[in-house]
């Protein structure tokens, strides 16, 4: 029977614990999530999370105690952060391709004592040289025996030996720390208590229209805000879970047909990349509709009509939750969509902090009337905390439009915007221009040096494998989509382009980089 199962419960109940409590005893044998040939029930995964609790307290993990992983996604990443929730300790997942450098500050800056591994972050960790405050690493694969590292006993994950009652838990106390990418400065561990997670939860659901009968398929990272939330959106809708160790575009289509998949997740750069694969790797699937923020406008209607999915945009961050979204069956291209219920978005000057008037470019602010829906600054990082929870706002960098009906546009990260001969120039408008052309793959505009002093806009691009196009057709292709003083004066072709941590296009690298021995410049600039 089509259901949802946990929607507007009394604040005191939104804690991981309750909401895994809750669906064992309503749905206890449904599917709650699979990965792979591994497909769990609510009341196994549930059995699953006490024992891992008693494991925890074994090794010596109090409430309050920061748990580390460093692991590819796999379900038992997924139960540590459960378990660890469940006896009141604090989740730390965190992105084994960081580099040593950044790994050492999110390890020395979240204090962990014991970490978890898989075998890369294992020789992520062996890498390192120091060890933060690690006393204990736990292998997911180690099957026997033991090492240590830098001192630092390695043992296999101890087999359950009991189980452990939840702990005494409040919708403000931590869950998880989840660190930002950290492409201007260290990554800040942004507080996510439980009710935030039961939020996200709750808010897809009514937005996404998620029943018991959806299956929600991600090929996201687990240490990222976005497949977390994943798991908490099916615990709380009835839907199950399906996990893929990560994106792969030539057996995407076939792998969310195996698995009835009705509902996924996507980043605005592999929308790119699966309309660049070839038509045979299609395979007929149960798709409806797709979360994928920062997808070019462009590419939206070419998405649905050749895969039949609907792609929806929305706005939420680590910090936030889902605060705008686009309304599933009126999908607006080049909209973040309207306010959520429960939120309050203004759109302000990002100097004086004063609402500006509808039409009127600034930065988006966020405040939520939903108990512990935000979360609750960074740990550690006091000053951090106050600069973006200025005046009980929270300021997201972002440079939005909202319109006189309620409806927002995303214009660019304030960082990125461009200043050139005295104009602002949105870096997202400019992709913009460059993604209508059928031949490119990917766009990314940025700022380099002017000798003016100012800036110029340099744009790298990716052409799609079975298209030409030269820097002469593409600047003549956007010169009549863009105002004179936004067309780059720089074109870059790229094989690849670099990404960040968390799998987005590192706009931070490329200005950097600059401009190169490759680089393409337009004379009448």
């Amino acid at each position: 029977m089509t259901r949802i199962a946990q929607l507007d419960r009394p604040i005191s109940e939104c804690t991981i614990p309750m909401m895994l409590q809750r669906r064992a005893v309503e749905m206890p044998d449904a599917p709650l999530l699979s990965s792979g040939n591994t497909v769990r029930t609510a009341a196994e995964q549930l059995r699953i999370v006490r024992e891992l609790g008693s494991t925890l307290v074994d090794l010596g993990v109090s409430a309050g105690d920061r748990v580390a992983m460093l692991s590819g996604n796999r379900l038992e990443l997924l139960d540590v952060i459960l378990a660890s929730a469940w006896i009141g300790a604090i989740a730390v997942p965190v992105n084994p391709a960081l580099t040593s450098t950044q790994l050492l500050h999110v390890l020395t800056n979240s204090g962990a004592r014991v970490l978890f591994v898989d075998h890369e972050g294992l020789r992520g960790f062996e890498r390192l040289g120091a060890t933060g405050q690690v006393k204990k690493v736990i292998s997911f694969e180690a099957r026997e025996g033991s090492g240590s590292v830098s001192g630092v006993p390695v043992q296999p994950l101890p087999p359950a030996d009991g189980e452990v009652d939840a702990a005494d838990l409040a919708p403000s106390d931590i869950a998880a720390i989840l660190y930002t990418s950290g492409t201007t400065g260290p990554s800040k561990g942004v507080l996510c208590p439980h009710a935030q997670f039961y939020w996200w939860g709750r808010n897809q659901t009514l937005h996404m229209r998620f029943t018991s009968d959806d299956v929600l398929y991600t090929t996201l990272p687990l240490f990222h805000t976005n497949a977390l939330n994943a798991f908490l959106q099916a615990l709380i809708s009835g839907a199950s879970f399906v996990v893929a160790p990560r994106f792969s575009a030539s057996r995407f289509w076939k792998e969310a047909a195996e698995c009835g998949a009705t509902f996924t997740f996507l980043l605005g750069a592999m929308v790119g990349i699966l309309l660049n694969r070839p038509q045979e790797e299609f395979a007929p699937h149960r798709i409806r509709a797709a979360l994928a923020p920062a997808t070019p406008a462009a590419m939206l209607l070419e998405f649905k009509e050749r895969f039949d999915v609907s792609l929806i945009d929305a706005f939420g961050s680590t910090e936030t939750n889902l605060a705008i979204a686009v309304p599933i069956d009126d999908v607006r291209p080049g909209y973040i969509g309207v306010s959520v219920p429960g939120f309050t978005n203004r759109v302000a000057d990002p100097d004086s902090g004063e609402p500006v008037p509808d039409g009127t470019p600034g930065e988006l602010l966020i405040r939520s009337d939903q108990p512990y829906a935000l979360a609750r600054g960074y740990f550690g990082m006091p000053e951090e905390t106050v600069r973006s929870w200025d005046d009980l706002w929270f300021h997201t960098g972002d440079r939005v439009v909202r319109e006189p009906d309620g409806w927002f546009r995303f214009l660019d990260r304030i960082k990125d915007i461009i200043r050139r001969r005295g104009e602002n120039i949105s870096s997202v408008e400019v992709e913009s221009a460059f993604l209508q052309h059928p031949a490119v793959a990917a766009a990314v505009a940025y700022a380099v040096p002017s000798e003016l002093g100012e800036e110029e806009v340099q744009v790298s691009i990716e052409i799609k494998a079975d298209r030409e196009a030269g820097p002469e057709e593409l600047i003549a292709f956007v010169e009549s989509k863009l105002p004179y003083f936004a067309v780059p004066r720089y074109l870059v072709f790229e094989s690849e382009l670099p990404q960040t941590a968390s799998g987005k296009v590192s706009k931070a690298e490329l200005r950097k980089r600059g401009v190169i021995a490759e680089s393409w410049e337009r004379t009448s600039a």
